[in-house]
């Protein structure tokens, strides 16, 4: 059965299926086909049968391009970078890719969405689900991919509920966090995205034992996904979905307003993630008062006595 009509092909091998007939169409072997997108004969083999890494943004522009397949590749790789990831947030993600609004609560890290490249990689690298480095590489691109859609005519309305130790908790190197702070900063500025910090003075709140996201899908309809470390569960169940729109709005209303928010991001940036050399936020006032006061005490003493208060003719 041809993989492209077997319900049980993956979405790797329905990939492979699409790439031999263009392949076909046109005339060439493997080899030949290797060439021209300048990869050898057996990396295009893999491909076709699902097997090995799998295909690369570039490579797979490159296999459309030379074999006139009018997107039709690139409109499959998101589905098969998809299956990187455990069973438990495909449907999850699927559902993100077709949803008008995003409401997500962050406990642990930044969402996927607002990820930088460099902090995806050092997120996705201690899975225990990772299998090898083209195995990391291949989740950092999905993720990547799916960024995109805020950037798109379609994109939904997006709010996000970080709590405070998402930007204290160092991922990667200071440079990691440094960047991805901005990035925050930037998205933050867009007018579809909608950030809030929630404040460790919050106290308890009805997420402390993981993150949610309730989407709202093109029918007006909504769905609940809660996550642990591991693993995660859809909420498609009416009560279900309703505790977890209670919860995330409960959060909302604790967090801390959108530009307070932002400025809380940025003290962090100044006082945690600062350049080498530069002096933290509350440094520098401790500076700016000694210096007036040095300047305050030298002009006393440079200037001889006060000037009598009545002027010359008091």
């Amino acid at each position: 059965m041809a993989k492209d009509t077997d319900p049980t092909a993956s979405m790797a091998e329905l990939f492979g299926s699409h790439l031999r007939r263009l392949r076909l169409r046109a005339g060439w072997t493997q080899a030949e086909t290797g060439r021209r997108v300048h990869v050898v004969g057996s990396r295009i083999a893999q491909l076709e049968g699902g097997t090995g890494h799998r295909p690369t943004l570039a490579l797979t522009r490159a296999l459309d391009a030379v074999l006139d397949a009018d997107g039709l590749l690139v409109e499959l790789l998101p589905h098969v970078w998809r299956e990187a990831f455990p069973d438990w947030s495909r449907r999850f993600m699927e559902l993100s890719h077709r949803a008008t609004g995003i409401r997500q609560y962050l406990a642990h890290e930044v969402p996927g969405l607002l990820q930088t490249e460099d902090y995806a990689r050092a997120v996705l690298g201690v899975g225990c689900t990772l299998r090898d480095p083209a195995h990391l590489e291949e989740r950092v691109a999905a993720r990547m991919t799916r960024q995109q859609r805020l950037d798109g005519p379609d994109r939904p309305e997006y709010e996000v509920v970080l709590d405070e130790s998402v930007l204290l908790r160092h991922v990667g190197e200071a440079e990691v966090m440094r960047s991805q702070l901005q990035h925050l900063l930037r998205s933050a500025g867009a007018g579809h995205v909608t950030l809030q910090v929630l404040p460790f003075r919050s106290g308890e709140h009805p997420s402390l034992g993981g993150s949610l996201t309730v989407l709202t899908m093109p029918d007006g309809s909504r769905v609940g996904y809660r996550e642990g470390a591991e693993d995660g569960r859809l909420l498609e169940e009416l009560e279900d979905v309703m505790s977890c729109t209670w919860a995330y709005d409960r959060l909302r209303v604790l967090a801390l307003p959108p530009r307070a928010s932002l400025a809380r991001i940025r003290a962090v940036l100044e006082d945690e993630y600062r350049v080498e050399r530069v002096p933290s936020r509350s440094k520098r006032r401790r500076l700016a008062k000694v210096q007036l006061q040095q300047q305050g005490g030298r002009r006393l003493r440079g200037g001889g006595r006060r000037p009598p208060r009545g002027g010359a003719g008091a």
